[in-house]
């Protein structure tokens, strides 16, 4: 709602520095790798638009230089028996007004004439242009214009082209490094790993996909060309920073009484190790320092076995803020039910439509499943909404492994359906501890 970078993460994930388990500055890490992956996925966005008219020209070059005889349709869109040898795609600059392209689904309907002149006005297109003579020039607008229409029509989808894009080493940067302690031989050796670094840089894939394919292929190379990386990490870090949330879940794992003997792995230690991170420190990440001053800490635990006043003080204090979560009861569990996109009832009736069985559920069905639920927390360990779960899969045990027996047939769910089958094990209390 706010566009806050949010991180939820599980205490017991954790273990006291120098033994196994995560680093609690790992929390801080994937805080600000959840803001960068935000901030890129807005950048995007902004971009698409002059992307998409980047895309769609490079497209047209492809076309142009791969079929560059007879009429253009989607029919005359074939491989040739002796493929004119490829050529490097015009460019098409910075701006959509260097190329002469309209931006947007449009771009074949506008600026026709200016978008023409691209082929000659671009330094690298000179040469190409140069050998061609004047009537051979004007047919080549004319090509472009037609290819260009017929590409914003979305009529060539399905034709074969072959594109050049960055091999996946692009990123890589490449260092040469020499040491004062380092023999020639090693000197060698680096100058050697340097030379073939560069080279995979340099090496450009072809690939032969569908327009289709190459739109999208093209799309995504053209909008992280026009992405400022720079901007984008500077904005996601302060963000992270400013209006981070962390949740902490599961902190009742990490309290207890204090350890005397031996190293406490999962407890006190990372509570200690906690201290700072909540309290404000800065941490080094992959996109710099990053302050965690003013990131919101939200913690949450059951406590069914300890107290929050068994954490020790230094934390509690850093916590000052509580609240006590109620127990579920019979109308929460019936919202559980029937609220959730993805809610119990939901998900078995697409389970078994699958099997050709379409199952309806009747509101007093929901109630006395919800009622069960409610019944069995209060008998033995309230395990919460957790327990519907049960409760539905024994209700519906029979009818989901004989369900071939009843395919084509409604099967109506009322309160009797669900008594039929839970009712004699809710009473049996020793059957009920171990099954429901």
């Amino acid at each position: 709602m706010i566009k806050a970078p949010f991180v939820k993460v599980e205490a017991t994930r954790f273990t006291e520095v120098g033994y196994v388990g995560r680093d609690v500055e790992a929390i801080i890490r994937d805080l600000v790798e959840n803001a960068v992956e935000t901030v890129h996925d807005e950048q995007l966005l902004l971009v698409r638009e002059k992307a998409e008219a980047a895309a769609a020209q490079r497209i047209v070059d492809y076309l142009c230089q791969q079929y560059p005889h007879g009429p253009i349709s989607k029919a005359n869109f074939r491989p040739q028996r002796e493929p004119t040898p490829l050529r490097p795609p015009i460019p098409t600059g910075t701006s959509t007004a260097a190329t002469g392209m309209a931006s947007g689904p449009g771009l074949a309907q506008a600026s026709e004439p200016a978008r023409a002149e691209a082929v000659t006005s671009t330094p690298q297109a000179r040469p190409m242009a140069s050998s061609l003579s004047p009537g051979e020039q004007t047919r080549l607008r004319q090509r472009r214009r037609r290819v260009a229409r017929w590409l914003a029509q979305n009529k060539l989808e399905e034709a074969a082209i072959e594109i050049e894009f960055p091999s996946e080493n692009d990123s890589m940067e490449s260092i040469l490094e020499f040491g004062p302690d380092m023999t020639p031989e090693e000197m060698n050796e680096s100058f050697q790993d340097f030379v073939a670094r560069y080279q995979a840089q340099v090496h450009k894939r072809r690939r032969r996909v569908s327009v289709q394919e190459a739109r999208r292929l093209l799309l995504q190379e053209e909008s992280e060309k026009l992405i400022d990386y720079d901007e984008m990490v500077e904005t996601a870090t302060q963000r992270a920073s400013e209006l981070g949330v962390v949740f902490i879940d599961e902190l009742d794992k990490i309290a207890g009484p204090r350890v005397e003997v031996g190293a406490d792995v999962s407890g006190e230690g990372v509570q200690r190790d906690l201290l700072p991170i909540v309290d404000g420190t800065t941490v080094m990440t992959r996109y710099g320092p990053v302050s965690t001053d003013h990131i919101l800490f939200i913690a949450a635990g059951s406590f069914y076995e300890v107290k929050p006043s068994d954490l020790i003080p230094e934390l509690q204090g850093r916590f000052p803020l509580r609240v006590e979560l109620g127990k579920l009861t019979q109308g929460d569990f019936v919202r559980i039910l029937t609220e959730p996109q993805n809610a119990l009832t939901r998900q078995y009736q697409a389970l078994l439509s699958t099997e050709g069985v379409n199952l309806v559920f009747t509101p007093d069905a929901l109630e006395e499943m919800a009622r069960l639920a409610s019944l069995m927390n209060e008998r033995s360990e309230d395990i919460g909404a957790r327990r519907l779960q049960t409760i539905m899969e024994k209700t519906l045990e029979d009818l989901s492994f004989n369900a071939a027996q009843y395919r084509g047939q409604t099967i109506m769910v009322d309160k009797a359906f669900v008594v039929n089958r839970l009712a004699n094990l809710v009473q049996n209390e020793d059957l009920s501890r171990y099954i429901l």
